[in-house]
């Protein structure tokens, strides 16, 4: 079982994020000043985004982000704009955690719909977004360069349902399979 602590993204995560966004996503991988631009608003009264790290005990000592995920919030509509897990921790639920706190989020932020655009190829992804009430709503073509992968669009009509649903127990489990990770969450307020 994986043991993990949420907690809000910062400036000093941008590094070792970018290599688990470069292993993951290595024909279109964020650039450093995406990041940097994505949570500069994301701090203080007029946040825009929320940015969250997964982090584990490494086993040289420390802490290893394992995931992250990050949202932006415009009036009442929020878009998922990234999300991942190490390879090694597919399958845990890990990616469910994440999402939730997004939704989280989303609502804090008092957005009646997401959006988000993943990969058409990236099923297991879609599988997930499905399990929250993410609905197909279009594509776009082309989406993802260099490779000129094509994204689906996807909808989720109130966020607070779906966390309310999860935290009920009312959707399916992430993990049917395999162990759902224990997570903390910490300081994950946008302000200070």
């Amino acid at each position: 079982m994986t043991t993990a602590v949420l907690r809000e993204m910062r400036w000093w995560d941008i590094e070792p994020v970018l290599e688990l966004e470069k292993d993951l996503f290595p024909e279109d991988a964020w650039s450093r000043g995406m990041f940097w631009s994505d949570l500069a608003h994301a701090r203080g009264p007029q946040a825009t985004r929320r940015y969250f790290v997964a982090e584990e005990e490494s086993p040289q000592g420390g802490r290893r982000i394992i995931g992250y995920g990050g949202l932006a919030a415009a009036g009442d509509v929020a878009d998922v704009q990234t999300i991942a897990v190490a390879r090694e921790h597919w399958g845990t639920g890990l990616g469910a955690v994440l999402l939730t706190e997004l939704l989280r989020a989303a609502t804090a932020f008092e957005c009646a719909e997401v959006m988000l655009e993943c990969r058409v190829d990236n099923v297991r992804a879609q599988k997930l977004y499905e399990r929250f009430g993410f609905e197909p709503i279009g594509f776009r073509r082309g989406y993802y360069q260099p490779g000129n992968v094509d994204a689906l669009v996807m909808r989720l009509r109130d966020p607070s349902v779906s966390v309310s649903a999860r935290e009920a127990g009312v959707q399916q489990t992430d993990a049917q399979e395999t162990d759902v990770p224990h997570i903390d969450v910490q300081g994950t307020e946008s302000n200070g």
